[in-house]
């Protein structure tokens, strides 16, 4: 289908139209938001710097080189070598360079300061290159289930999500669709898009990839799956190199962006916000995540302590998680983190499961 085909069918479907069904009115008034806030000095500083990038040539530059990388893929840290730029499938299941997206809207269920009033941009990309076997997205991880769309859809897109008042562009599940995301920034980029780029990710990525986005993503939004090797090749399809990749992955990209801090509106602009997940029988090595976290980074990072694990997909077969968390597990982590002296906990579990 073409990109004008595209875009009905999602509105008509209701996957690109979180305001869609908002009363004209309050459409009006998110819409109008974004260009009121009260970060509006940061988002001229971030759209100033992209454009430098677009006039350069840079941002296209780096977009070449992420996709030269598909020639043989090493986007991620599998390196599975795959050359999609001839048509093959790599290990993420993607298919050579065609690019595929479940759905884009403009989200609520984010991080407080990503969705501000306006929500947070999001454009969930399929297939993945961790392929844990509890994902709650599995159909779409896993599966791929999704439409496929241009590099010039993915940049009409950004700007419609920015046109509806989004606070920021979320790519969710990016690394193996880098080289498109760039591509189609660059695009965005020239016909005037200034919302931070969120780069939301499973922590798992190349120090390389991630040198290449430096200057480009605003906020990095990682995963701090599993401590344990052991674990993480149990769970994520034989990754044992989890732990150690990301941890060097989420320095860079505290080099890059620092700590996340809210601007006046509430709203964040840019920095690091780490996620972890709680699991069952301490899968992930909860304590131990946040004792790194306290030992290797500011006091005052950003982490968001989630108590949502819940069996999915294949959890069944593994009965070490085939159940939810319960109130201790999930309190032992939060007590731990404030210990260690972690000042910007986000603990959206904690009210209700006490």
């Amino acid at each position: 289908m073409n990109r004008r085909e595209f875009l009905k069918r999602c509105a008509l479907l209701g996957i690109g139209g979180g305001l869609l069904f908002l009363p004209q009115g309050a459409r009006k008034l998110f819409a109008s938001s974004f260009a009121a806030t009260v970060g509006e000095e940061r988002l001229a500083r971030i759209a100033a710097a992209r454009r430098e990038m677009h006039r350069s040539g840079e941002l296209k530059r780096r977009a070449g080189q992420l996709w030269e990388m598909m020639g043989g893929c090493t986007l991620c840290p599998r390196q599975c070598g795959a050359d999609r730029l001839g048509g093959k499938t790599g290990f993420c299941r993607s298919s050579g360079t065609e690019l595929h997206i479940s759905s884009f809207n403009a989200h609520y269920g984010e991080e407080r300061p990503l969705v501000g009033r306006g929500g947070s941009g999001t454009i969930f990309f399929t297939h993945c290159n961790l392929r844990c076997v509890f994902c709650q997205n599995w159909e779409i991880s896993h599966l791929g289930r999704g439409e496929k769309i241009g590099i010039d859809d993915l940049a009409d897109i950004m700007l419609l999500l920015e046109r509806r008042g989004c606070h920021n562009i979320n790519l969710v599940t990016p690394t193996h669709y880098s080289a498109h995301i760039l591509k189609a920034l660059d695009i965005a980029v020239e016909k005037g898009l200034r919302a931070p780029v969120v780069y939301n990710t499973s922590g798992w990525e190349r120090l390389e990839v991630l040198r290449l986005l430096d200057g480009i993503v605003d906020i990095y939004l990682p995963d701090f799956k599993f401590r344990a090797p052991d674990m993480a090749a149990q769970y994520a399809a034989g990754a044992s190199s989890y732990p150690d990749v990301t941890e060097k992955a989420i320095l860079e990209m505290h080099r890059q962006v620092g700590v996340a801090k809210p601007a006046g509106d509430g709203v964040m602009y840019r920095g690091v916000m780490i996620r972890h997940l709680v699991m069952p029988n301490n899968v992930s090595g909860s304590e131990k995540v946040m004792e790194w976290i306290a030992e290797n980074l500011p006091k005052e990072t950003y982490v968001n302590i989630m108590a949502q694990y819940r069996p999915a997909h294949k959890a069944y077969d593994h009965k070490e998680i085939a159940r939810t968390i319960n109130r201790e597990e999930y309190n032992s982590v939060v007590k731990r983190a404030q210990e260690l002296g972690l000042s910007n906990l986000d603990v959206p579990g904690y009210w209700w499961m006490n």
